[in-house]
C-alpha cells in the first residue's frame, strides 16, 4: 500500500503505524513483551524495550519455534513459520483507531501447545473489525519453551500462560489507543487456545469480561511430577540433562525434533507409566499447563466448580466429530479391529463397555461403519463434548453469568487419506466459519470448495454478537431442558436449538471420574 494508507497509533512503548484497507486498519507484529532470547528464553515475560520514532506494524511478526505439521494433517492445515526472535507479538484489527469504546475480541490460537500461531491465514480479523469490534491476536511460547517443566529457579512453570497474561495486560493498557474499550474484552480460543481461556478464567485475574471456548476442556493440567517425566523424555532424546542452562544451549531445530518425537510417542503409543496419568487424562497432549500451585493453582474444572469465573458470560462449542481430525489424517484410519484401539482407550480412561455402547449409538450423528468411526465418536465425547457439558453443569450451580452451548455439524468432504474417508465435522473445521474467512485458499484446504457461506454468516454473527453484548439468540444452558444450538444439524442446512441433543452419550458418562 502507498504511504497515504498508513495510520498511526500510540502504545506505552512507542508509536506504531498500521495499514488501512478492506474496511479496517491493521496493526501487525507489535511486540507486547521483550524477545525471549538469551537469559529471557526460559524466563517470565518482561515488557518490550521502548522505541523512538514510528515503528512500522505492516506485516505479521515472527512466530514461536515449533515443529512443522507433517503428513496428511500438514496438507490440509496451515501453520506458517516467520523467522525472528520477537515471537511475543500481537496484531490489532480496528474499524477506527481514532474511535472509542468499541468492544474487543482477543484470540488465543490452538495447536496442542506445540504448534500454531496468529499468522494462520484463517485468523484474519478484518471481518470482526467490519462488525464494529477491535480484534486482537497474539503469539505465545510453545512446547518446551512455553510449557516444559523446569523446576530450577530461572524458569517459572507455565511460561506460555504467563505470555498470554502479558498480552492481555497489554490489551488492558493500550487498546483504548486503537478505539477499543478495555472494560469490554472477550477472550476466545480453540483447542489449546480454548483450554488456555479456561485456565485463565479459573485464575480470576479480571483481564477479560466474556469468554468463547471452542473445542476445549477444563479437565487439563499436568502434575509437576508428570510434566517432569515428559521433559525428561525430551532430554533423554537429546542425550542431555533437563536443566535451563543445558536446554538453552541446544540448537532449536534439534530441540524441536526431540520434542516432536516425544509428542508423537505420547499420542500414538500412550503410556501412563512412562508419561503419567495426568498427561493422558488431559487429552494426551505432551505439553500443557502444569498445576504448579502458582500460575495455575488448581485444575480449571475444579476451580470453576467452586465458582471461579462465575461472573463471566461463557459461550462454548464443539464440532460433532472432533476426533476425526486426529484419526482420519493418520494411519489410525486404516485400523479395522477394535482391539487396535485398546491402548488408546485405556490410557484415556473410558468406561468399561464404551465400545459396544458407541457402536450401536446414533449413526446419523456419527458414521460408525468402521472401527475408526466408533473410536472417533467415543473419543470426541471423552475429550471434548462431555468436558464441555461438565463446565456448563458446574457453572449452573451458583454462576451469576449464563453459559451458552452450541454444536457444529457440517461435514467437510475433504479426504486426506488413501481410503477416501472424509474428515467430516472434525476438530477445527468450524474455524473458517467462525472467522468468516471461507474464501481463503488456506481455509479451503480444510473445507473443500464451495462451503456454505450462510453457515459462516450465522456462526460468525453469534461470535460477534456475544463479544459485543454477552448474549446470543438462544437460551442459556440448564440441567432441565439442556438447550444446545446445533449448526448444520446432521449435516443439514438447518441451524436449530435442540434440547439435550446427546442425551444417551451424556448419561453414559454420568459420574465417570475421567470427566468429573
Amino acid at each position: 500500500m502507498s504511504e497515504q494508507n498508513t495510520v498511526e497509533a500510540e502504545t506505552a512503548y512507542g508509536r506504531v503505524s498500521g495499514l488501512a484497507g478492506d474496511g479496517c486498519v491493521r496493526f501487525l507484529g507489535i511486540p507486547y513483551a521483550a524477545a525471549p532470547a538469551g537469559d529471557l528464553l526460559f524466563a517470565a515475560p518482561v515488557p518490550p524495550r521502548p522505541w523512538s520514532g514510528v515503528r512500522a506494524a505492516h506485516s505479521l511478526g515472527p512466530t514461536a519455534p515449533k515443529p512443522p505439521l507433517g503428513g496428511r494433517l500438514g496438507e490440509i492445515t496451515s501453520d506458517p513459520d516467520i523467522e525472528g526472535e520477537e515471537w511475543l507479538n500481537l496484531n490489532v484489527w480496528t474499524p477506527d483507531p481514532a474511535g472509542s469504546g468499541m468492544p474487543v475480541l482477543v484470540w488465543i490460537h490452538g495447536g496442542g501447545f506445540t504448534t500454531g500461531s496468529s499468522a494462520v491465514p484463517t485468523y484474519d480479523g478484518a471481518a470482526f473489525a467490519r462488525d464494529g469490534l477491535v480484534c486482537v491476536s497474539f503469539n505465545y511460547r510453545l512446547g518446551v519453551y512455553g510449557f516444559g517443566y523446569l523446576p530450577d529457579a530461572p524458569a517459572p512453570a507455565n511460561r506460555g500462560l504467563l505470555d498470554q497474561i502479558a498480552a492481555l495486560n497489554w490489551v488492558r493498557e493500550n487498546i483504548a489507543n486503537f478505539g477499543g474499550d478495555p472494560g469490554n474484552v472477550t477472550v476466545a480460543g480453540e483447542s489449546a487456545g480454548a483450554m488456555s481461556v479456561l485456565a485463565l478464567l479459573s485464575r480470576e485475574d479480571g483481564l477479560f469480561h466474556r469468554a468463547i471456548v471452542q473445542s476445549g476442556t477444563a479437565h487439563l493440567g499436568q502434575t509437576p511430577a508428570d510434566a517432569a517425566k515428559v521433559l525428561a523424555a525430551v532430554a533423554d532424546e537429546l542425550g542431555v540433562e533437563p536443566t535451563v542452562e543445558v536446554l538453552a544451549g541446544v540448537d532449536t531445530e534439534e530441540l524441536l525434533k526431540a520434542q516432536n518425537e516425544v509428542s508423537a510417542d505420547v499420542s500414538q503409543a500412550p503410556d501412563t507409566a512412562k508419561y503419567g496419568a495426568s498427561t493422558m487424562a488431559s487429552c494426551g497432549l505432551s505439553f500443557m499447563p502444569v498445576v504448579d500451585g502458582d500460575v495455575l493453582p488448581r485444575r480449571p474444572i475444579d476451580a470453576i466448580a467452586d465458582g471461579a469465573g462465575s461472573d463471566i458470560p461463557l459461550l462454548m462449542g464443539t464440532t460433532t466429530e472432533e476426533f476425526r481430525l486426529f484419526v482420519v489424517t493418520t494411519i489410525l484410519v486404516g485400523w479395522n479391529l477394535p482391539i487396535l484401539y485398546d491402548k488408546h482407550l485405556n490410557a484415556y480412561s473410558v468406561p468399561d463397555g464404551s465400545w459396544d455402547e458407541y457402536k450401536k449409538g446414533d449413526t446419523t450423528a456419527y458414521p460408525r461403519n468402521a472401527a475408526s468411526g466408533v473410536a472417533c465418536a467415543l473419543l470426541s465425547d471423552r475429550m471434548f463434548r462431555i468436558p464441555t457439558y461438565r463446565i456448563a453443569e458446574a457453572r449452573i450451580v451458583d454462576s451469576a453469568a449464563p453459559t451458552h452451548l452450541y454444536e457444529f455439524g457440517w461435514r467437510s468432504p475433504v479426504t486426506p487419506n488413501n481410503l477416501h474417508v472424509k474428515i467430516g465435522a472434525c476438530h477445527s473445521v468450524d474455524l473458517p466459519f467462525a472467522w468468516n474467512t471461507l474464501a481463503l485458499p488456506d481455509s479451503m484446504k480444510l473445507t473443500g470448495p464451495n462451503p456454505p457461506q450462510a453457515l459462516a454468516t450465522a456462526l460468525h454473527q453469534a461470535w460477534a454478537d456475544f463479544a459485543k453484548t454477552g448474549q446470543v439468540s438462544w437460551a442459556a444452558y440448564d440441567t432441565v431442558r439442556r438447550p444446545v444450538m446445533t449448526y448444520a444439524r446432521d449435516n443439514s442446512t438447518t441451524n436449530t436449538v435442540v434440547e439435550d441433543p446427546r442425551k444417551t452419550e451424556r448419561e453414559w458418562w454420568h459420574g465417570h471420574p475421567a470427566t468429573n
